[in-house]
């Protein structure tokens, strides 16, 4: 069976499988049934391993095995694969999910905080630092960031970053907006996203950014995360930012973002 390594690791990438196990499935999908040691000839996988990943793919919901004597595997739709796998995830996160919402209060997470707390205290505020790489781990730092604010917030997007952005951190500027926090954000306005400025005005400051092009944030006049490209132009996976608690740095670059907030116009 000849198939390209390229779909091959578009698979493994889209349905989270292995190398073997992509193999396995791909060759069970050209024969629609097959015994563990057909398969393992048509699909190159040791024999030794065959039966452990035909079981893997039957716990995911890849493929049926049927009763009887040689014990053989049937291949499903792949409509029905998707289906059933989306299920699978969903029903692992909820899991998941009530697992940790599960910590809270749990002695677990107590000791996890004391770990914390004894551990920051021998860190100097110049080295809470670091870079991090994809877009989603962006977001997800960002959020943080938003979430411990106490005085202010200040946002400069793109015109695609504040699209974006109305979604992943709507929820936590709502919370803010509650606890007094002034939040301020500065992006490119215009008919493509005219209605999300419009959104962010109830949590917001918005205004209309069009001298200049930059992306980043500031948290209270101390932290500042800033990212390093254009988002037009790189996908999201190698979007790179960089997080610093810097006072010194961050009420310099506040004070700049000042002046030219000055000169913005409203969104109406």
């Amino acid at each position: 069976m000849i198939i390209k390594e390229e779909f091959l690791s578009r698979l493994r990438k889209i349905f989270d499988l292995n190398l073997y196990e992509v193999k396995v499935w791909a060759a069970l999908l050209s024969r629609g049934t097959s015994t563990a040691g057909e398969l393992s000839n048509i699909s190159d996988v040791p024999r030794s391993r065959t039966y452990d990943i035909l079981e893997s793919l039957e716990k995911k919901g890849f493929i049926v095995m049927k009763l009887g004597k040689p014990i053989k595997f049937v291949a499903l739709k792949p409509e029905e694969v998707v289906e059933r796998v989306k299920k699978n995830l969903m029903q692992d996160a909820k899991e998941r999910t009530q697992r940790l919402e599960k910590l809270k209060g749990d002695e677990v997470l107590e000791e996890l905080t004391g770990l914390f707390t004894k551990g920051i205290k021998f860190v100097e505020p110049s080295d809470l630092s670091g870079s991090l790489r994809g877009r989603q781990n962006l977001y997800n730092h960002l959020d943080m960031m938003i979430r411990d604010a106490e005085k202010t917030i200040t946002i400069v997007t793109t015109s695609e970053g504040l699209s974006r952005k109305l979604e992943v951190l709507m929820p936590s500027l709502e919370k803010c907006k509650k606890r007094g926090v002034r939040v301020r954000i500065a992006a490119p306005v215009d008919n493509n996203n005219i209605k999300v400025a419009r959104e962010f005005k109830k949590v917001a400051e918005v205004r209309n950014l069009d001298k200049m092009k930059a992306r980043f944030v500031i948290i209270d006049g101390n932290q500042i995360m800033f990212m390093l490209l254009d988002d037009e132009k790189f996908h999201p996976n190698y979007d790179i930012g960089v997080w610093i608690n810097t006072e010194f740095f961050a009420q310099a670059l506040e004070q700049m973002f000042e002046l030219a907030w000055n000169d913005m116009k409203q969104v109406k």
